[in-house]
């Protein structure tokens, strides 16, 4: 996860089924937003660990956007001064987002991504819709529902506290509520609770954040599919209160389609992709 915010009550607008181009790089997932502001579109990632939407705030005073309160923002690993909230009207692919999100400054981010990041999307766009994120084509696609083919793995997702849950099996342990995150570059950051493993003291990424934390291999079940020796990193306390870890890009990309079915209360994995 990139950024999470303590801002949860926040509502999102019903849309028609449509699709929106985006690209899959550095481990992210990038789309184009237009504001009206700005004369080109701006440079967001889709980060479903965020608890709500982003902007920079460089961008935020360049598009002449009122600062509301100030705010702490806490994230994995650090936290940063924001102001709560920015009313901004924005669209990706004609769809309207949250009009109210949050402003931090993603200069450290952009850095890292040696690409300018004027914002995220966060979960409050996943809330009350379904989403579906396709690796492949790369487009992601807002549906009435989420399709379940055969070979399609179901995994169950709730929401809490603004974000998104995944039930996570780890270990051949009882399944575990992770933060579905989209924000993190890595397949999976699990709090062991004492469990002994088989650690190894390397520092791994969450999100574009190095952390300096015991790094594993783990074997995971999501829904009927298992993975084996799976990147983790290993954290002795929670990361966020209440929950188990991060599921992220690492494992999430290794399908062609991931959908987010937030008003069923599951995630759809579907394709599994050769050789990952």
């Amino acid at each position: 996860m990139i950024l999470a915010a303590a801002c949860w009550h926040l509502s999102a607008k019903a849309v028609t089924p449509t699709e929106v181009p985006c690209e899959f790089r550095a481990g992210l997932v990038w789309v184009r937003v237009t504001v009206s502001q700005a004369p080109e579109p701006l440079n967001f990632l889709l980060d479903s660990g965020a608890a709500v939407s982003v902007v920079n705030l460089p961008t935020a005073k360049r598009l002449g956007v009122k600062l509301g309160q100030r705010v702490d923002v806490r994230g994995v690993g650090s936290s940063a001064e924001g102001f709560w909230p920015q009313r901004l009207q924005a669209t990706v692919g004609g769809v309207e987002l949250p009009k109210e999100c949050l402003a931090v400054d993603l200069a450290e981010l952009s850095r890292a991504c040696e690409c300018g990041v004027d914002g995220l999307l966060g979960a409050d766009f996943f809330k009350d819709r379904v989403v579906q994120i396709d690796f492949s084509a790369k487009r992601i696609r807002l549906l009435s529902s989420s399709d379940v083919s055969g070979e399609a793995s179901v995994v169950k997702m709730k929401a809490n506290r603004g974000v998104l849950l995944a039930s996570v099996g780890v270990d051949g342990g009882k399944p575990q509520w992770l933060r579905v995150d989209t924000g993190c570059t890595s397949a999976l950051q699990w709090v062991t609770k004492g469990r002994r493993t088989g650690a190894q003291n390397n520092g791994v990424s969450v999100g574009l954040t190095e952390l300096n934390i015991p790094a594993a291999t783990t074997t995971v079940k999501l829904g009927s599919m298992i993975f084996d020796s799976v990147p983790t990193g290993l954290h002795r306390q929670p990361i966020f209160s209440g929950e188990s870890g991060l599921l992220g890009n690492g494992l999430l990309a290794r399908f062609e389609r991931v959908t987010f079915d937030a008003k069923a209360g599951r995630l759809v994995l579907d394709g599994r992709r050769a050789g990952l």
